[in-house]
């Protein structure tokens, strides 16, 4: 990959980065707005802009944020068992996706 190439893909990652906080922003506000919303509906709007943002970032050839991996993971689960009522451990969860994202990235050739 040309020093071009790269530029230009952190430009393309930096521009997604922002429509992903507008839409987190769009979303607050429309959840604020809203009457009648679950209490636990905004961590799965969050989780899912989180991972929507990396699934956009492979599909285009862009590294995906394991950081934002675990945390829209943790906060789509933890949003989905508060919608639902269900008591999901986020703690260990949390343990547990960390640690397959230290063991994947271990694996993964570095550039």
């Amino acid at each position: 990959m040309s020093m071009s190439d790269a530029a230009t893909r952190q430009e393309l990652n930096r521009r997604l980065e922002t429509v992903a906080w507008g839409l987190f922003l769009i979303m607050l506000g429309g959840f604020a707005l809203a009457r009648g919303v679950p209490e636990g509906t905004w961590l799965v709007g969050a989780g899912v802009i989180m991972l929507g943002l990396n699934v956009v970032r492979l599909a285009l050839g862009i590294r995906a944020s394991w950081f934002t991996l675990v945390l829209g993971t943790i906060a789509l689960f933890s949003g989905i068992g508060s919608v639902t009522g269900l008591d999901i451990p986020v703690g260990p969860l949390l343990f547990i996706l960390v640690g397959l994202a230290i063991i994947v990235r271990a694996f993964q050739p570095r550039w």
